[in-house]
């Protein structure tokens, strides 16, 4: 359903092309999803302290980035029916994702929020090689019990369950939707600009919340939706931009292991800012899925494995 459309097979191979044999390319592309990452994982500092609701959240900040949906759309792009499906998926499943996630962060602890979060680039990995036809990442796949494992670690020894359960459950919602948002925007990539798929997936998204959340959606005072709207623009559009350019230079399992920096920041931020509570066991388990995601995301394209090939 997410395959190329006939006549335009030869762009995207242009793309991964480009993708595996630019080592000038690569390196922008993972500079590129460094800062969006980075930015990403800023966002507890937005959640906190009389913040709006996680699906307020959500809304403001995909109402900004669809702003530029006017100027990004091109009629010609609607062509590929393919693309434009993945789009809807994008705008649908990213939708859930903030609210998802957004509500995991407002519940805290962050570190539990932002490590179940990440399990989707272990969704990533074993998918984009079957939906994408992206060559396997031996070391993504490799990495994923690995990150179960450390995930385990930071949850085992938590205490009453009651705690935590209900924000792991949350970002782990959260991851299952996320994943969808980089498997789509890397079909709807191969036409659409990274402007485009930014901008039109999140006209899609506000659409969707509005229908469900309603009222809900709307921030209890402008001083409070204030400090969204600048996150919206930064955490937002701008890293939103970065990471669907990186997509398209880096591929969507490469791009899904670096975005390990975002929970790196967001743990930090929840124990030098907000205070939470981070043990031995929490440390660990930390270590082991950032030491993870980032020996996977150093695997070099010619180590990787066709999608064809299991052994």
């Amino acid at each position: 359903m997410l395959r190329d459309q006939p006549g335009l097979g030869s762009r995207a191979e242009n793309e991964r092309s480009a993708m595996s044999s630019s080592p000038a390319q690569r390196t922008l592309g993972m500079v590129l999803i460094a800062i969006a990452a980075t930015l990403w994982g800023t966002w507890p500092l937005y959640t906190r302290s009389g913040a709006p609701s996680g699906i307020s959240i959500g809304f403001i900040t995909l109402a900004v980035m669809s702003l530029p949906a006017p100027f990004a759309f091109r009629r010609r792009d609607f062509l590929d029916r393919g693309a434009v499906i993945a789009m809807i998926l994008v705008g649908l499943a990213d939708a859930a994702n903030v609210v998802l996630y957004f509500s995991a962060l407002s519940r805290g602890p962050v570190v539990i929020a932002v490590l179940t979060h990440y399990l989707a680039p272990s969704f990533v990995a074993v998918l984009a090689p079957l939906i994408l036809k992206e060559p396997r990442a031996r070391r993504a796949l490799i990495a994923t019990p690995i990150v179960l494992g450390g995930l385990a670690i930071v949850l085992g020894p938590s205490g009453d369950p009651s705690n935590w359960l209900t924000t792991a459950s949350l970002g782990a919602g959260s991851a299952i939707f996320y994943a969808v948002v980089v498997l789509g925007s890397r079909r709807a990539g191969r036409t659409f600009t990274p402007l485009a798929v930014t901008s039109l997936h999140s006209v899609v998204s506000i659409i969707a919340l509005a229908a469900v959340y309603r009222s809900e959606v709307l921030p209890p005072s402008l001083d409070s939706a204030t400090p969204i709207l600048f996150a919206a623009l930064s955490n937002g559009f701008f890293a939103a931009v970065l990471f669907n350019r990186s997509i398209n230079l880096i591929g969507a399992q490469l791009v899904g292991m670096f975005t390990y920096l975002e929970p790196l920041t967001a743990a930090l931020i929840g124990i030098v800012v907000l205070h939470e509570p981070f043990g031995a066991h929490t440390a660990i388990g930390v270590a082991i899925i950032l030491g993870a995601g980032v020996w996977a995301a150093s695997e070099r394209p010619a180590q990787r494995m066709p999608a064809g090939d299991i052994g």
